[in-house]
């Protein structure tokens, strides 16, 4: 398994409202985590969304790595109870080898995102 990078995100956290109608930057990837929260990866420096209390910070708590399709399905194969979507481009999130992890699938490679703490522990539970 290739080693796990450091990921600079931008996160946000507002109302659900807020970030149905924000419009994002078409050259990022935009992971919707839940209904209040948003991942952008590469991280934005200008992001404004309806919302006087929402927290946009910049986030480096993740760590990630691109496997190509046959990787992942591989990978997923024996490692994830749960079946991963097969429609593409998408996104999923749910346990992998144990460990919590964020799917970005494209159609050809898909971005396996972790807690940059569990990172070398996702390495070595997948190796």
């Amino acid at each position: 398994m290739p080693e796990l990078n450091r990921l600079m995100m931008t996160r946000i956290v507002a109302t659900k409202s807020a970030l149905d109608t924000a419009v994002f930057p078409d050259d990022r990837q935009v992971i919707r985590i839940a209904g209040d929260e948003v991942l952008i990866h590469p991280p934005v420096e200008d992001v404004t969304v309806d919302d006087p209390h929402a927290i946009v910070i910049s986030d480096g708590s993740f760590a990630g790595v691109w496997l190509s399709d046959a990787e992942s399905r591989a990978l997923l194969s024996h490692s994830c109870e749960w079946e991963p979507p097969e429609k593409r481009p998408s996104f999923a999130q749910g346990a992998v080898g144990g460990i919590a992890t964020k799917i970005i699938f494209e159609e050809d490679k898909s971005l396996f995102i972790v807690p940059a703490a569990m990172a070398a522990e996702f390495e070595e539970r997948l190796a």
